[in-house]
């Protein structure tokens, strides 16, 4: 989304007019906290991860696509849901899962006691 798109969708949406410098400042401020996010450091042992997959309407270059949203959601040992990732293809399929439990691993992860998949 462009900076003029979102303020338009904060207009639409709660009737608040917002500078596009204060959109600009607002989303580079929080991009920084999901780029520290998406490359945390994750528990070495997790009972249960949940590999899943959604499709999505998205608008690029001015038309709407299909993308996948990849998604991995693990239960601690505590037993507390946590969110390990999201990221988004053109398809779904075996190959970017595969870079997915990579990228897990890459991150710490070295067991998963069971994985719950569908269509893998």
């Amino acid at each position: 989304m462009t900076t003029r798109d979102i303020q338009a969708h904060l207009e639409e949406m709660y009737g608040v007019d917002i500078s596009p410098t204060l959109v600009s400042q607002v989303t580079k401020a929080v991009q920084e906290e999901i780029i520290f996010w998406q490359n945390r450091p994750l528990d070495e042992v997790w009972p249960i991860v949940y590999l899943d997959a959604i499709r999505v309407k998205v608008r690029q270059d001015n038309r709407v696509i299909n993308k996948a949203v990849y998604l991995a959601v693990g239960v601690n040992m505590d037993g507390l849901k946590e969110v390990l990732g999201i990221w988004t293809a053109e398809t779904e399929g075996a190959k970017f899962w595969l870079q997915v439990v990579t990228e897990l691993k890459n991150r710490g992860v070295k067991d998963i006691f069971v994985a719950c998949v569908d269509g893998l």
